[in-house]
């Protein structure tokens, strides 16, 4: 009984992160496959399933990495977060669930790898 319980939490978190995932989309936030080896194991090192905000170039960009669904890592600016927000107020869901992360964790995050294009609009450069 207990594996049936685990496999429905399971489903039941992929749900969840898909339904973030859409709003992020239609809030602006750009979606960036991870299609290599080297891409995809970074993903996976960086805060899965929850908004972290990181600053670049003195900018701050919100990521959302989800390496297990959809093996993709979201990234958006000041602009996208604050939509993002109030969609997801609009769609109900709880606080916890909305909140970027109180952490800012710049060692997490290799710009460069990405492609480390400049500003806020190429977030992530043409290397995704």
């Amino acid at each position: 009984m207990t594996i049936p319980m685990l496999c429905g939490c399971a489903a039941l978190d992929a749900v969840k992160a898909e339904d973030t995932e859409q709003l992020l989309a239609a809030a602006g936030f750009k979606m960036n496959l991870a299609e290599t080896p080297e891409k995809m194991a970074h993903a996976r090192e960086l805060t899965q399933f929850r908004l972290v905000p990181h600053e670049k170039e003195k900018a701050i960009v919100y990521v959302y990495a989800d390496a297990e669904n959809c093996r993709c890592v979201y990234t958006g600016d000041e602009a996208a977060y604050q939509r993002y927000q109030l969609l997801a107020v609009q769609k109900g869901l709880t606080e916890d669930q909305r909140s970027a992360a109180e952490v800012n964790d710049n060692t997490a995050v290799d710009w460069g790898m990405w492609g480390g294009g400049s500003g806020t609009g190429m977030m992530w450069g043409t290397g995704w």
